[in-house]
């Protein structure tokens, strides 16, 4: 590690961090355990495990435990189908029926409920850019919010990336249920990235989990991240908690009994990896460093900076667009880009940053976030779930762009 001071930040406000996880959320047993890393300015500035890894166990967080990263997955899944963009297998533009046959057909709801739904045409066709950007039309079951996403619930498409099938078969039942809107009409938080994981099965002739392994992790050194933890790493798979009905933290997955100990038959690209701080990281200095590291070459430049870009209609940010009320982060003035949020305007979301910055989270409270225009990295990583009952990211970056000296 640098000395925090020799990349242009203050190890006095840094520690800030540790202190105000520990007395916010450690100490009340608000969370078991987490780990906060800050990279700058091509150093590690700050690396901080607090509190437990499995407190029915007694055992301490420490920088190489596993933790499910969820949602986080959503931008490995979406930089490895913009390869296969770059090797001219795809437009943006190109309908995903092309590659789908069963979503030929899709309407939107009307009215009526599961099974029996009266629909209309779609205005377009969904295109491969509507799933990077979650203007599919697609929905999430756990949403509880309309009738399309109760058929979800009714068909078992889950909501933990754990469902009981593979791709493929998720993707014939999606073709059986409404879409929400009308492709490129709204935005709404989905299994969007799900379908993207079968397109890159349709277009490379390779499971997600193979292609993945192939062109992302083992390129980038990724040695820990994959979608279940094998038997000799189990160990080292941190404990899942969530908050109980008298606001108590109750246990939610069992790291002994947890099934992401087996392989799975559904490679969830929204929400299926299980990853660690160090390989995160080496994801998001690839991310920075336009596309490279260390000599591996996973995207071009230019595609990570149309990737990082807003590509909401008109320019418009989240809170013009968005018609569900969740997603994994803030909705004033920031956009969505191809697999990331993206910072529109710091003041129009109140909080301190620089447009530009690219982020995601998962639904146990993890989240990163890139912002090239200081050099730095953060990723913070927990489990507890859900994951909007604390505004992690928010506190943390308030502490961390507070320590910034230089």
């Amino acid at each position: 590690m640098a000395r925090p001071e020799d990349v242009g930040l203050s190890s006095e406000r840094l520690a800030r961090i540790d202190d105000h996880l520990k007395k916010r959320y450690l100490d009340p047993g608000k969370i078991a355990g987490a780990l906060t890393l800050v990279w700058r300015r091509g150093q590690l500035a700050w690396l901080s495990p607090v509190g437990l890894m499995d407190r029915e166990r007694g055992r301490a967080m420490s920088a190489d435990v596993l933790f499910r990263i969820y949602s986080m997955t959503k931008p490995i899944t979406s930089v490895a189908l913009m390869q296969l963009h770059e090797h001219g297998h795809f437009q943006l533009s190109d309908p995903v029926h092309r590659f789908i046959p069963a979503f030929r057909d899709l309407r939107v709801y009307e009215a009526g409920s599961f099974p029996n739904y009266l629909t209309r045409p779609c205005e377009r066709p969904m295109t491969v850019q509507d799933l990077l950007r979650h203007t599919s039309g697609l929905t999430y079951g756990f949403m509880h919010r309309t009738n399309v996403d109760h058929g979800y619930r009714k068909l078992g498409i889950g909501d933990t990336g754990r469902f009981d099938g593979t791709l493929s078969e998720m993707c014939q039942q999606l073709a059986r249920l409404p879409l929400e809107f009308s492709p490129g009409e709204a935005w709404n938080y989905s299994v969007s990235t799900d379908v993207c994981g079968h397109l890159i099965e349709q277009i490379s002739g390779e499971p997600l989990d193979e292609y993945l392994r192939r062109q992302v992790f083992e390129p980038l050194g990724m040695e820990d991240t994959g979608f279940h933890v094998p038997a000799e790493k189990a160990d080292r798979l941190a404990a899942c908690y969530e908050r109980g009905p008298g606001k108590e933290l109750r246990l939610q997955d069992d790291p002994q009994t947890s099934p992401f100990r087996e392989k799975p038959s559904f490679f969830s690209g929204g929400g299926g990896l299980v990853s660690s701080a160090a390989d995160y990281l080496r994801f998001c200095r690839m991310l920075e460093a336009g596309g490279e590291l260390d000599r591996q070459r996973i995207l071009g430049r230019k595609t990570l900076e149309l990737m990082t870009r807003n590509h909401l209609g008109g320019g418009r940010d989240l809170s013009e667009m968005a018609l569900g009320p969740f997603g994994e982060t803030p909705y004033a003035g920031v956009g969505f880009g191809l697999g990331f949020s993206v910072q529109l305007d710091c003041a129009a979301g109140g909080v301190v940053g620089s447009e530009g910055e690219f982020a995601w989270g998962g639904a146990a409270s993890t989240v990163f976030w890139v912002d090239p225009s200081e050099d730095l990295i953060v990723i913070f990583l927990t489990q507890f779930m859900p994951s909007r009952t604390f505004n992690f990211r928010g506190q943390l970056k308030s502490i961390v762009y507070g320590a910034l000296v230089d």
